[in-house]
């Protein structure tokens, strides 16, 4: 059910959809086994979560709709930065809705959200081509979104173009370790033949190993960072998130 619901209800409805899971599931789900570091909130399990028949048990959370990635991100924001404290200009790209209200809320941030369809962002527009001026924000995060997108070199300058110098920024994507060199092919526009070579229906290529060089190319200093190594076991298993996964923290120097 949570695989066909991904694939065929439209984005903007699965928004507004978990909108509702976010009051109920904390009442359904409540425990001890779990807990989310974003609310702090403890469940007996999470949510299973996944596409392409790759369902992941214990994957999201019932009160924030976080995922795995999602907990690793908050946890490395509030163990190593100082995101939450400092004065900042922030540009969410594609803003989940775990973090947007919490984000919003924050007295040090000054927050610009975009999307090219999603309810929750202030502003909609395609990232090929960002309208906003140069050099305007300290921090950006556009996560899980350049396997989208037609030319992730194109839309990484234009990342690079509106963050300020000294600025830093985190642009996540699904990562596979082991393949040395992302897999991209415009030509296959079939859903299944993309789910198959891009593990998703709707991704258009698939990032292997050289995606900091990827980065790198269009001005990024880049810092790879596996929080979950640091972290103790116990600790990954409570908060439910990737021991491995690496975190690239991108700065324009």
């Amino acid at each position: 059910m949570i695989e066909l619901a991904l694939k065929y209800i439209p984005r903007p409805w699965l928004i507004r959809l978990s909108m509702v899971m976010r009051v109920v599931g904390p009442i359904i789900y409540w425990g001890n086994k779990y807990t989310d570091p974003i609310d702090g909130r403890s469940y007996r399990k999470f949510l299973p979560y996944g596409y392409g028949g790759r369902i992941r048990d214990n994957a999201m959370s019932p009160g924030t709709n976080s995922l795995e990635r999602h907990r690793l991100l908050y946890l490395y924001l509030k163990i190593s930065t100082n995101f939450f404290t400092k004065q900042l200009k922030l540009l969410h790209i594609a803003p989940e809705q775990c973090f947007h209200y919490r984000f919003k809320k924050l007295p040090n941030l000054e927050v610009t959200s975009g999307d090219i369809e999603s309810p929750l962002a202030d502003l909609h527009f395609d990232l090929h081509q960002i309208p906003l001026e140069e050099n305007k924000f300290d921090v950006i995060f556009c996560n899980h979104v350049l396997e989208h997108v037609d030319n992730d070199i194109t839309c990484l300058n234009e990342l690079y173009r509106v963050m300020k110098p000294g600025g830093w920024g985190i642009f996540q994507v699904p990562f596979v370790g082991g393949i040395k060199k992302t897999i991209e092919d415009p030509s296959i526009t079939d859903p299944e033949e993309r789910e198959r070579k891009f593990l998703q229906y709707d991704h258009v290529r698939l990032y292997g190993e050289d995606y900091p060089k990827r980065l790198e190319s269009v001005g990024f200093r880049v810092e790879t960072i596996i929080l979950g190594k640091t972290l103790r076991q116990k600790d990954v298993n409570r908060f439910g998130i990737p021991k491995a996964e690496p975190l690239f923290i991108c700065y324009k120097d």
